[in-house]
């Protein structure tokens, strides 16, 4: 018998971008989605609520509350929180549960159930990883430089000015998400990682035949909109680690974003963004000549009016 995957995700988006991660996911063969939403969707919830496949859960300040005595501070928090209570508590007509993020779609070639049935007794999460869209264009991503002694001169030839400061060339994470062997005891889920009796990823393999597609950056509008949350609060906040150890000069990305606003203003942000996320034929064929551009069609309208017809 096939087995049954599911995923778990926290949501603050807007509608359309939310029935498009759900569609998506429907369409890869999810057999049930359980979507916290972190804020308010009012167009996306009545779609939501009524496909028999997805469980919403609104997480007002009274969800809070009645589960917690107050409302946790960091979205981080919240999202480990979520996931590790739809893997303990709703999750348990499934066989593996991912937690990933609206912004990340799983995609490969094959059908994901299959892969994940042909996995050892033995593998109790699955990681998959993920490629970096190349903001602007409609299918294009890059995959993460391998790690090794050569990987940040890779990252230089690549990206001239910013390379030393990225890890695996990405802006973003490189972690990528873990599918985990529902039916465990004392599991605890983080964002990228999980722990089962305190331990961290134990039977833990890699998928190899399925990407995360994330779109981290769509364009320099969505980048820079989100830009000062992120160096707050998100992926480019202080206590993140450099890609580069101290001992050799590492520089975090909130270090080098903060210096380059300081000094050069937008306009540096800009640059920034245009030489490490803007797709161009000029990084496409650098891309492609270390082994490093892929293509993968997303057609996200398509399959969320299929899924969501009613939804204008």
């Amino acid at each position: 018998m096939t087995v049954k995957w599911g995923l778990v995700a926290t949501l603050k988006a807007e509608a359309e971008a939310v029935l498009n991660f759900a569609a998506w996911h429907l369409e890869q063969g999810a057999h049930r989605l359980f979507l916290y939403l972190d804020a308010p969707c009012p167009d996306a919830l009545p779609h939501l609520q009524d496909h028999p496949r997805i469980r919403v859960i609104e997480t007002t300040e009274a969800h809070w509350l009645k589960r917690r005595g107050r409302v946790p501070v960091k979205h981080q928090v919240r999202q480990s929180l979520n996931a590790t209570r739809a893997y303990r508590r709703q999750a348990r007509d499934l066989d593996w549960l991912i937690h990933i993020d609206v912004d990340e779609f799983l995609w490969s070639p094959d059908p994901l159930a299959p892969q994940l049935e042909a996995l050892d007794p033995d593998v109790l999460c699955a990681r998959v990883r993920p490629l970096e869209h190349l903001a602007g264009s409609a299918d294009r991503f890059k995959s993460r430089i391998p790690s090794g002694s050569d990987a940040c001169q890779i990252s230089t030839r690549i990206y001239p000015r910013f390379g030393g400061y990225l890890k695996g060339g990405f802006v973003s994470h490189v972690q990528g998400k873990l599918f985990v062997r529902t039916g465990l005891e004392e599991v605890d889920l983080r964002i990228h990682n999980v722990f089962v009796d305190s331990i961290e990823n134990p039977g833990a393999t890699e998928l190899a035949n399925i990407d995360l597609c994330h779109h981290h950056a769509s364009d320099w509008a969505q980048w820079i909109a989100q830009y000062r949350y992120r160096l707050n609060k998100g992926s480019y906040r202080a206590d993140l680690r450099p890609a580069q150890p101290r001992s050799a000069g590492g520089t975090t990305l909130h270090e080098l974003l903060s210096l380059l606003e300081a000094e050069e203003g937008e306009s540096g942000l800009r640059a920034f963004f245009d030489e490490t996320c803007a797709d161009s034929p000029e990084l496409r064929q650098t891309l492609a000549s270390e082994g490093l551009l892929r293509q993968r069609a997303l057609p996200l309208v398509a399959i969320r009016q299929k899924h969501f017809p009613h939804f204008s």
